[in-house]
């Protein structure tokens, strides 16, 4: 067995591996990168890249069914599944060089393809390798989630890590979950020519703003969307091409495809984490605001950590790993200031405190501005009316910002920014914006804090009447 002396150890080359990997390396630390599976992790290969590809076909399909307001006459697309499915194979397979062990070699890793296991504090074992380092990182990430329900077992079942290798179009799916994977799914089959229906044992988008949440729900279902909420699943059963979902109240959903969309649980098996001294609970690592674990050699990141299942927070916390390791900074990670995107059609977006998390920590000193998407003259123009922006602030500052329309996972940045960064409700306002663009729905909501002083104000009139009436 070849004995490895190391700077840093990395087990999992998904979004914050990769992304510690990289940096370390090129900044002059030794690294061992250990991956077993497929480098780039879940969001290359089966969950960020592969959706969006598939959303974005799903979206061609259905822009050719909906031109007539534009003078355009609607056809009904001729959708290839097979050849839909091969455009989201070339997307991965266009950006998976930059998370390629070839590229990561060149920049100086050294990168071991096995299953990575603790056997001691400061030792790792992957395959015919033992790897001692003065820091360890976990990035595991997460895998699809199937919960324990009576007969799942007896029929074939999808998840995000299959369906995108699935080449005969569904005539019938079944989606169980109505979060962002199995909401972006159900549309996205819909508009490629699939009958859908979700069932979601709670609300759908149950993280999200109900209010936002309503405006995508308004839109699946016209698009043909069957949604079934508080509709707990108690049993399934069936064959392939006939699998019958059973709800608690005593209705059944039958379909040829079944896909489960309930979560994600953390990826931990098989690292032995008892022999390395990390805690660790089923939600991931137990670590500190600075990401370290019970092990102060063991750092845990991403999914791993515990925390938001984001491919962007991972990214992040391999910037707080990377400071404090590399240059023994102090450096804390924290989520308010995080965005989130669903990317449906219209997109739901959210970053900071939603407006009921708001009220109940401001309480009456919060003020929540909205601005409507149909006054936006961009979304006029291009037919994309349906929406709102609503901002939560307190004491000037923006608290939370929930977006439901066009492109709110684009608009979001900037009240990232904004929060991230403690800016002022002027800081937005007093942005110029090229016209006409979307993004003026967050210049608009910006500015109507401040309308009630300057509008609604008798003495600003009064001090504009004076300068009239003496100014030279």
């Amino acid at each position: 067995m070849e004995h490895i002396k190391t700077d840093i150890c990395i087990i999992g080359a998904g979004s914050g591996g990769l992304s510690i990997a990289a940096g370390a390396v090129q900044m002059g630390a030794s690294v061992v990168l250990i991956e077993a599976a497929e480098m780039g992790g879940d969001c290359l290969n089966a969950g960020c890249v592969p959706s969006k590809a598939l959303i974005a076909a799903a979206k061609h399909a259905h822009a050719m069914t909906t031109g007539g307001r534009f003078g355009i006459s609607p056809v009904t697309p001729k959708v290839d599944f097979g050849a839909v499915k091969d455009h989201v194979a070339r997307v991965i397979e266009t950006i998976a060089p930059v998370d390629s062990q070839e590229r990561f070699e060149g920049l100086g890793v050294r990168v071991i393809r096995a299953w990575g296991k603790f056997t001691s504090p400061t030792t790792v074992e992957a395959g015919n390798h033992r790897i001692t380092a003065r820091r360890f990182v976990i990035a595991t990430g997460s895998r699809p989630f199937v919960p324990p329900i009576p007969g799942v077992d007896t029929v074939p079942y999808l998840t995000n890590e299959t369906i995108f290798a699935l080449r005969d179009q569904p005539e019938d799916l079944i989606v169980i979950g109505g979060g962002p994977i199995g909401m972006e799914m159900a549309q996205a089959h819909q508009r490629l020519g699939c009958k859908v229906t979700v069932v979601e044992g709670a609300k759908a988008f149950g993280r999200d703003d109900p209010e936002m949440a309503g405006v995508v729900l308004s839109r699946m279902r016209a698009e043909g969307v069957e949604i079934l909420e508080e509709a707990p699943v108690v049993k399934i059963s069936g064959k392939p091409g006939a699998i019958e979902v059973h709800i608690k109240d005593g209705r059944t959903v039958t379909g040829s495809h079944l896909l489960m969309a309930v979560g994600r649980q953390v990826s931990l098996d098989g690292l032995d984490l008892d022999k390395a001294g990390v805690e660790h609970t089923r939600r991931g690592v137990t670590v500190g605001p600075n990401l370290r674990s019970s092990n102060k050699r063991v750092y845990a990141v991403g999914d791993a950590a515990g925390g938001l299942q984001f491919t962007h927070v991972a990214g992040y916390h391999a910037g707080i790993v990377i400071r404090q390791i590399l240059f023994g900074l102090p450096s804390k990670a924290s989520t308010h200031h995080i965005p989130w995107a669903t990317y449906t059609d219209p997109e739901l977006a959210q970053v900071g405190l939603t407006e009921a998390e708001a009220r109940k920590e401001h309480g009456i000193h919060l003020q929540v501005l909205r601005f409507p998407y149909h006054e936006n003259d961009r979304a006029q123009a291009e037919g994309k009316t349906e929406g709102l922006i609503k901002v939560m602030v307190h004491k000037g500052r923006p608290v939370g910002v929930s977006i439901a329309g066009a492109q709110a996972g684009e608009l979001i940045g900037l009240w990232a920014l904004a929060i991230a960064s403690k800016l002022k409700m002027g800081a937005i306002a007093g942005t110029v914006l090229p016209y006409p663009t979307l993004s003026e729905v967050s210049k608009r909501a910006a500015g109507a804090y401040f309308s009630p002083t300057l509008f609604d104000n008798p003495t600003v009139k009064r001090v504009v009447g004076l300068v009239q009436r003496y100014l030279p």
